[in-house]
């Protein structure tokens, strides 16, 4: 915990340092004048601290989860599907890239509770109630279901986005997924929610690769998007912004 909040200080530094240098036209040697020390010190901290979009998953150490059901196999047993733990594994990667310590932990068909601390819930309406709450309290967006077919869908107007995988007409090997951000008791709560489990895999990839302009766009705000991938089996082969995001 400490060295997470030393990892955070470390970024706000390097955010101060960006800030004065592209928002007030101060030069790094300026810069290191003002704070009192050298140029050099300057040019370690921009190298050494991590990225400012960090911010965006809290202070850490974050806890991942997700779901697991309870399937017929053998016999029935909680099983945790392939697209699942691969998003896991990628949320794992992602985070320890921008120095942010984790951990793990399993979302029971019945659980309500968000664990203490910085938390990214993997989880969608229908898995656990613990999705249906989070996602209730989005003013932008939320899940239906329809027709056998579940839609993310725009609380202002109606309007709804659903997984091309459920076109009936013509599918297509793609999905689209839920991301929100809240702050809730001065921690981070990151929901991802795909209407299959690889939306959610899908979104980690967009946030992989999107993070910055995200952050850009969003700051440390509460939030929701709604992410549309593309795959080939386990794999994601495209993924981009297919509405927001929206700040609440």
């Amino acid at each position: 915990m400490y060295q997470q909040r030393a990892t955070e200080l470390a970024r706000l530094r390097k955010a101060a340092i960006e800030e004065a240098h592209r928002d007030q036209g101060m030069s790094y040697t300026e810069i290191a004048a003002a704070l009192g020390i050298t140029k050099g010190r300057i040019t370690q901290i921009r190298s050494t601290a991590p990225v400012a979009e960090r911010v965006f998953f809290g202070v850490g150490p974050v806890s991942i989860g997700v779901p697991y059901r309870y399937q017929t196999t053998d016999r029935e047993r909680p099983l945790i599907a392939a697209e699942d733990a691969e998003t896991g594994n990628q949320l794992e990667v992602l985070l320890t890239s921008m120095s942010l310590g984790t951990s793990r932990y399993t979302i029971e068909p019945e659980r309500t509770e968000v664990p203490a601390g910085d938390v990214i819930v993997v989880c969608g309406p229908k898995s656990a109630p613990i999705g249906a709450d989070l996602m209730a309290q989005d003013p932008a967006l939320g899940m239906v279901e329809d027709d056998g077919r579940w839609w993310i869908e725009q609380r202002v107007d109606g309007s709804r986005v659903g997984s091309p995988t459920d076109d009936p007409k013509q599918p297509q090997p793609a999905d689209v997924a839920y991301v929100a951000r809240h702050m809730i008791d001065n921690r981070v709560i990151v929901h991802i929610a795909g209407i299959h489990g690889i939306g959610s895999l899908g979104a980690t990839h967009y946030l992989t690769t999107h993070l910055a302009e995200v952050f850009r766009e969003v700051g440390a705000q509460p939030m929701s998007m709604v992410v549309r991938a593309t795959y080939d089996g386990l794999a994601i082969t495209d993924s981009e912004l297919a509405a927001g995001p929206y700040v609440w």
